[in-house]
């Protein structure tokens, strides 16, 4: 299966111009961003854990990345609720579950072979950067192929990041436009490698979570 899989061209997804599509496993559906591979893929997708759905106990071979978007997530190390950012890299296993439901976005087999950082994080009560006027900053993690982090913008800032090893934006709420278009909550824009990123948030300003440079180690770039 093949998603998006042209890391040359930019992308955006509309939430809710998106179809939820059923997983093999009961009471999880998804929303595919961006897809090469099968049920073992390197992926990217919103996924929405129904009350009292679970997996089957795994490893992450390729590592994941996830963001709570809504709900309570749950594995062995605890409850994950909304806001909540977690690395779990290649080898690591878990049984995750979510009792009470939840939404998260998640990224799978996209780690560094060799990283065995794990991260979690509770956005809700970390310690925020304003790194400028309008603009305050959460780093969540950075390495030698990317940076991630979760931004706010104010109402009518005008924000450019440096995109020229790719760039990913997951709006998680308020409003921007790029490019012409207008990207609401839980909308995804992918720009390639060696573009350019400027936005200028809508009246409700936005909140955002970030990846940058990761693409130009995507091996893969081509459809």
């Amino acid at each position: 299966m093949r998603v998006n899989a042209d890391f040359n061209k930019r992308t955006l997804v509309r939430f809710n111009e998106n179809e939820w599509v059923a997983s093999p496993m009961p009471g999880v559906e998804r929303k595919m961003l961006d897809r090469i591979g099968e049920e073992v893929a390197r992926a990217t997708t919103i996924v929405r854990f129904a009350p009292g759905s679970a997996f089957s106990a795994h490893t992450h071979d390729g590592g994941e990345e996830y963001l709570v978007l809504d709900g309570t997530f749950q594995d062995e190390d605890g409850d994950f609720p909304a806001g909540s950012y977690v690395r779990n890299p290649p080898t690591s296993s878990h049984t995750p579950a979510a009792q009470d439901g939840a939404t998260i976005l998640v990224k799978l087999h996209q780690f560094d072979p060799t990283d065995r950082t794990q991260v979690q994080i509770d956005t809700g009560n970390a310690g925020w950067i304003e790194t400028e006027e309008g603009v305050s900053k959460l780093p969540l993690h950075t390495d030698v192929r990317e940076t991630v982090a979760m931004e706010h913008w104010d109402a009518g800032t005008v924000r450019t990041l440096d995109a020229s090893g790719g760039l990913e934006i997951f709006v998680i709420d308020g409003s921007l436009n790029e490019g012409g278009d207008t990207l609401s909550r839980w909308d995804w824009l992918r720009l390639p490698v060696g573009a350019s990123f400027e936005a200028t948030t809508g009246a409700e300003g936005a909140r955002v979570w970030v990846k940058t440079g990761h693409l130009s180690h995507v091996a893969e770039r081509v459809a």
